[in-house]
């Protein structure tokens, strides 16, 4: 019997492809002074492609940003701080995310959470989107001085929630350090489809909306 849930964030329950434009749009017209003879679309692309779904840390997309398009006239380091600080306010869920999570409590459901990320960024991000208050336990990787898809995170999000890893079920968009990962340790991992990754080689099922997930709760 499953007892427990455990889910990614970035790409999983936040839908951070919609997220990222409503927040570049919103920055491009605050800094319009120094960005503004840059059309947006293009800005925002270069951002995306610079980005890698999340995965380059935003210093380095900023400062590759300003190389690209020959801004000098303003530094990385202030459109980063732009960046983590008002993210946030652009951040949404997917859809059906919160019933979701309210169905899955109240059928008994432990729920977790492992994103790799900086703490107090991703914090933000979680209460943005109204989902923190579902999870027993939230571990984010620079907080545990530990990553997805290293073994030992995931053992810790077990261990709080008090569950064996086969009476749980992983929910993440990356094929290598959410389903591989979780499926390694023993876990049923379910991915959530993202066409920018590959099929995972093996899986335990593929979503490609949260609600679908509940079909995996069926006794």
């Amino acid at each position: 019997m499953r007892k427990a849930c455990i889910f990614d964030l970035d790409g999983t329950l936040l839908d951070r492809s919609g997220s990222i434009p409503a927040f570049l749009k919103r920055q491009h017209e605050r800094f319009y002074e120094h960005l503004g003879h840059i059309p947006f679309d293009s800005y925002k692309e270069q951002f995306i492609h610079l980005d890698q779904r999340g995965y380059v840390w935003k210093d380095v997309v900023y400062q590759q940003l300003l190389e690209h398009f020959q801004v000098n006239d303003i530094d990385a380091e202030t459109l980063l701080d732009d960046y983590v600080e008002n993210f946030h306010l652009d951040c949404q869920a997917f859809t059906g995310v919160v019933d979701t999570l309210q169905q899955l409590r109240s059928n008994g459901i432990a729920l977790g959470m492992i994103t790799n990320g900086r703490t107090q960024f991703q914090l933000k991000n979680l209460r943005a989107i109204g989902i923190e208050a579902y999870f027993q336990t939230i571990l984010i990787s620079e907080q545990e001085g530990m990553a997805k898809p290293a073994k030992e995170i995931f053992e810790k999000a077990l261990s709080l929630l008090q569950v064996k890893a086969e009476e749980a079920i992983y929910v993440g968009d990356h094929p290598v350090n959410d389903v591989q990962a979780a499926r390694a340790i023993g876990m049923k991992g379910i991915w959530k489809r993202d066409e920018y990754w590959p099929v995972p080689a093996e899986t335990d099922g593929i979503i490609d909306h949260i609600p679908d997930l509940l079909a995996h709760f069926v006794k």
